[in-house]
């Protein structure tokens, strides 16, 4: 029988999410504390999670956290800008992590987590739950029955809107908390499926800018990428659409697939998959017929990450997936500001290797 994991949350933002998503898989995962520097908020989760079953502790102090005994696993939920300190932290106690989105800020700090967890026992999971969607998986699927062929271009729409009230938030819109604006904090997930299904970037050009609020980050972008694949991207972002929608559009020698325009679960289905010839449609048709309906977001990525400990494997989102993400983002935010082409991977000796903020 698999051990039950005890967790230990930091945040009460989006970690409701992630203690959700733990309620749903019981035999796997246990919320014995929650850890909030916003006391209110914080007890309101526990209490919250209390009326459908076992209320878990609460606390302000991170490192009384730590010293609990009861703890396997540290699940980091807080604003951006905290996120290396706490998990460094949760590392030497000799927990494992997993951590939201953006992991960290810089690509110095993640090269860094990686050292320090080399030859520790100990496993970081970064979170990009869009992932496990039932439409990016059938593509996946499709990908790996060769049934795609060459890749040529994709094209990602990221397009929300954040009025003055998300800003009221104090760390929001501001570079030495928030460490970005939307190419960060928003499109990172669907850039992140982009790299999931065509692998790295070794291009790219950006443009950004700060249009719809008064705030310090870019909240609008365009970025032309060439993938390592030899295929060609177009990725564009702005909090300044009061329509939200996100869409993916994957086009290949064989086939065509277009995302839902879901603004917050573009990775579920009904995806839907093109090919010109009758004869391939149908290939593709019964191929899309062998993937499995299963919950998808949180919910399976830590479901996949209890079994990946369990064999002793890789996380289902791993450091160097991460990586890729935070080097699109420190490449974008360099080509934004001087105007020139970036190429990739980002080296140590690259001037924003530690760290983009202005």
């Amino acid at each position: 029988m698999s051990r039950c994991l005890r967790v230990g949350l930091v945040g009460a933002g989006v970690a409701r999410s992630h203690a959700e998503a733990y309620r749903r898989l019981p035999g796997l995962y246990q919320l014995r504390a929650v850890c909030s520097l916003d006391e209110t908020r914080g007890r309101d989760l526990c209490d919250d999670l209390g009326r459908s079953g076992e209320a878990p502790d609460f606390t302000t102090d991170f490192d009384a956290l730590l010293r609990r005994s009861d703890l396997d696993l540290i699940d980091i939920c807080t604003p951006p800008a905290s996120h290396f300190a706490l998990a460094r932290a949760a590392v030497a106690s000799g927990r494992d992590v997993i951590c939201e989105k953006p992991l960290f800020a810089s690509l110095a700090e993640l090269d860094e987590m990686a050292r320090l967890l080399d030859g520790s026992g100990r496993v970081l999971m970064p979170i990009f739950q869009y992932r496990f969607g039932t439409g990016l998986r059938k593509l996946r699927h499709l990908l790996a029955l060769g049934l795609a062929g060459r890749p040529i271009l994709t094209t990602i729409e990221t397009h929300w809107w954040r009025g003055p009230d998300y800003y009221a938030v104090p760390w929001r819109g501001k570079w030495a908390s928030e460490l970005g604006g939307g190419l960060l904090g928003h499109a990172i997930h669907a850039h992140d499926m982009l790299t999931a299904v065509h692998g790295p970037v070794s291009e790219l050009f950006a443009f950004g800018a700060t249009l719809v609020n008064p705030i310090e980050t870019e909240d609008t972008a365009a970025l032309s990428l060439r993938m390592a694949n030899g295929s060609l991207a177009a990725l564009s972002m702005t909090l300044g659409s009061r329509r939200e929608i996100s869409r993916l559009r994957f086009c290949f020698h064989d086939l065509v697939a277009e995302s839902i325009t879901d603004p917050y679960a573009p990775a579920r289905d009904p995806w839907r998959f093109s090919a010109e010839e009758p004869e391939h449609q149908a290939r593709i048709d019964a191929a899309l017929a062998e993937v499995a309906e299963l919950p998808d977001g949180y919910e399976r990525q830590f479901a996949l990450f209890h079994a990946a400990l369990a064999d002793g494997a890789e996380p289902p989102v791993t450091l160097a997936d991460a990586r890729r993400s935070l080097e699109l983002v420190t490449a974008a935010y360099h080509s934004a500001r001087t105007g020139t082409r970036v190429r990739l991977p980002i080296a140590p000796d690259h001037p924003l290797y530690r760290g983009w903020l202005p």
